[in-house]
């Protein structure tokens, strides 16, 4: 039976009450009791930890640490949304709070609607991201960046296209934007509606709050005194590359480490040696590699790493860690796949890509936006260049051959000749003009 506390419920709505102290008694077969076994690795991450970040709230017959326990069990649980616990039997989920039933939905909703008001939530988040950076101070001197897209099915707004790679669209949607340590372990996200890419997201939003919480980073002063030495290290896909960007970087003294695009030549065998490493879980690796240094924009150098696969494949590491070895550079480029696991696993167990609500925020006016009106007529510019191609080629293509003019069919080639040349220098002349 549920709600078997009538008396501190019916004080709680009068105000009169406090929140209820948990309770906790014999029972048998509790539904899901395994999860409190889990509590203290909850409590060690931070669960608990800088609460009054989400103060005030009004709590009722509900306190603010039963809530957030709540939703940790949830998660624990597998209930990857507040509207699922409709499935739930509320007095059975109780017993693991020590109360005699979980909030209704209705009203667990209202309580996270307000633990977030106001940004106190990302304050909450900011606290724990310097709490799990500062523990493991080593893990946070290499950070992996990636970004992946929350769908949004609803109506009530036309956010961007942007592409899905999971599921080969462009669909409309939010960027997220995922700062991981080489174990895949999460520091925090960045959410954004615009599509400005991951390097307008590196420079605006992410290394600013690296720069502040990264722990561990030499002051200016030793910085000064070795010139080769960098903050932190920043990792990410080919989405990132720029020469340019990467001197901006450096000017910071924030190394960062990508694949090289474009095509490439491949470097003589006898380049490539072979390198025993560790990776970041404790794995051994062996690897062939080999390096080189390469002159970027605006004189700047960078390590070129490359790595040879035993089919011969050359994957081509660009990077401005001056100081690592080149089987740690190695090592950390080829451990982007914790991040990608932890996008798999999250996404399979935590419906990670789900959006929270589908309540609209106001945009940031002052963000700077590519005109609709010039998008849609660079698109039907390059639609229209293409065609003028096409045709171009064509027209370059039709020739007369010896055996045209050879027979009884010479005159009736020939006119066919000079009709279809005449179609297609009139098609050139009217695409011309269009994209003119």
């Amino acid at each position: 039976m549920a709600c078997t506390r009538v008396i501190e419920r019916m004080l709680a709505s009068a105000g009169q009450g406090g929140p209820a102290a948990p309770r906790f008694e014999p029972a048998c077969d509790v539904a899901q009791g395994g999860v409190l076994w889990a509590l203290p690795a909850l409590e060690s991450n931070g669960l608990l930890s800088h609460l009054e970040r989400l103060r005030p709230i009004k709590e009722g017959f509900y306190s603010l640490v039963q809530v957030v326990i709540l939703l940790g069990l949830m998660a624990l649980c597998r209930i990857k949304a507040i509207e699922r616990l409709r499935f739930q039997s509320p007095g059975e989920m109780g017993k693991l709070l020590g109360l005699d039933r979980i909030p209704e939905v209705r009203t667990l909703r209202a309580k996270v609607a307000e633990l977030a008001a106001g940004g106190k939530a990302f304050q909450w988040s900011a606290e724990l991201t310097r709490q799990w950076l500062e523990g493991d101070a080593a893990a946070a001197g290499v950070l992996y960046v990636d970004g992946r897209v929350s769908v949004y099915h609803g109506g009530q707004t036309r956010l961007p296209r942007r592409y899905v790679t999971r599921e080969r669209l462009c669909l409309r949607g939010l960027t997220d934007y995922w700062v991981n340590d080489q174990l895949g372990r999460p520091f925090f996200v960045v959410s954004t509606a615009f599509t400005d890419g991951m390097q307008a997201a590196l420079r605006e939003e992410i290394v600013p709050r690296l720069l502040r919480e990264v722990p561990g980073q030499p002051d200016e002063r030793a910085l000064a005194d070795q010139p080769r030495a960098h903050r932190f290290v920043v990792i990410f896909d080919r989405e990132g590359y720029s020469p340019k960007f990467f001197t901006e970087l450096w000017r910071q003294r924030i190394a960062c480490q990508t694949y090289r695009r474009g095509a490439v030549e491949d470097w003589p065998e006898q380049e490539f040696s072979w390198y025993d490493a560790a990776g970041p879980q404790g794995q051994a690796a062996r690897m062939q590699l080999a390096e080189r240094g390469v002159w970027m924009a605006e004189g700047f150098w960078m390590r070129e790493v490359r790595r040879r696969k035993e089919n011969g494949h050359q994957t081509a590491i660009l990077s401005s860690d001056y100081l690592s070895s080149i089987e740690a550079i190695g090592t950390h480029m080829f451990s982007r796949w914790s991040q990608e696991n932890y996008f798999k696993y999250m996404d399979e167990h935590f419906d990670l890509d789900r959006l929270a609500s589908y309540e609209t925020a106001a945009a940031d006016e002052t963000k700077t936006v590519v005109n609709p009106l010039w998008r849609k007529l660079d698109s039907q510019c390059k639609s229209r260049s293409a065609a003028l191609g096409r045709r171009r080629a064509e027209f370059a293509a039709i020739t007369l051959r010896e055996e045209d003019l050879a027979g009884q069919e010479t005159t009736r080639r020939m006119r066919h000749y000079v009709a279809r040349k005449a179609e297609l220098r009139e098609d050139i002349a009217a695409l011309e003009r269009e994209v003119e």
